[in-house]
């Protein structure tokens, strides 16, 4: 497991762009009928990457739960959000078998011992993105499929932002422990995303971006509204923002992201916008 150290705003400021990806960047999540985790100390947050090919894989792959979290399996003391963006897969969670499509999403809550993934085809497979936070009740697992996501259409063609939010793991869905997640799809034409751009204190927040077309890049920012920095994403890369950090992005295309949070609330009005004559 690759464990990533907090990193203060004012130390950021001198960082070179080897050592910003270094510290925030999350590559190469999906490899062959492997577990990618990368355990992030801000917010205890852990990022995930599973992609079964020929065999059924579970959670625990490669990771030692005791050494890592103190704990007799992954989710005794956590909960788990999971987005399928690859072909179509199933997953198995204390015996209970849900079919995965694309850009379906399921909600598997604390105290699950037993998570299993698998692909329908191995010449498709699955890739299943997940992140996980501590959690200290439980709550009922649940599937949510993206026809089923609330959706929150935004933003306009005229400042290229027009936008779907779909609100998976989210207080207007479904109860969960402290873990909020969507996925936001730009339209053709429209490449900025969480603009004006904002932070939250008490939360931190993961994106990954994908849907990014063979060629294309993303421009994500991040760092303090006036001391902001980028990081060049590809596809089905992640990014790790702690709660100083500003969070958005433009393309060189339209793309697809599936942002997820942690902290001390749930509440999305609590945020301090930032104009955009303000940002540095």
């Amino acid at each position: 497991m690759d464990i990533r150290y907090s990193a203060n705003q004012k130390d950021f400021q001198r960082y070179t762009t080897e050592e910003i990806r270094k510290e925030f960047l999350i590559e190469n999540l999906y490899q062959p009928d492997q577990v990618v985790a990368v355990y992030s100390h801000v917010d205890r947050m852990v990022t995930l990457g599973c992609m079964p090919v020929k065999e059924t894989v579970s959670i625990e792959k490669g990771i030692d739960c005791w050494k890592n979290f103190g704990t007799n399996y992954f989710l005794e003391r956590r909960e788990i959000g999971i987005f399928n963006i690859g072909g179509d897969g199933v997953i198995q969670a204390d015996g209970v078998s849900y079919d995965m499509g694309f850009e379906d999403c399921l909600y598997v809550t604390k105290g699950t011992k037993q998570v299993l993934f698998s692909s329908k085809d191995p010449n498709k497979p699955a890739k299943f993105y997940m992140v996980s936070a501590p959690a200290h009740k439980a709550c009922k697992t649940t599937f949510i499929s993206i026809k089923d996501a609330n959706k929150r259409p935004l933003g306009s063609t005229e400042t290229a932002n027009k936008r779907v939010i779909n609100q998976f793991i989210h207080p207007d869905v479904l109860e969960t422990c402290q873990l909020s997640m969507g996925m936001t799809c730009l339209e053709p034409g429209s490449v900025w995303n969480t603009m004006p751009c904002h932070t939250h204190e008490r939360r931190m927040e993961i994106y990954t971006y994908f849907n990014i077309p063979e060629g294309n890049v993303v421009f994500h920012m991040m760092g303090e509204g006036n001391q902001t920095r980028h990081i060049v994403m590809q596809n089905e890369q992640a990014v790790i923002n702690p709660s100083w950090s500003i969070h958005a992005g433009c393309g060189t295309s339209n793309y697809t992201f599936i942002w997820a949070m942690g902290g001390e609330n749930q509440a999305f009005d609590d945020m301090d916008d930032i104009a955009n004559t303000d940002l540095r």
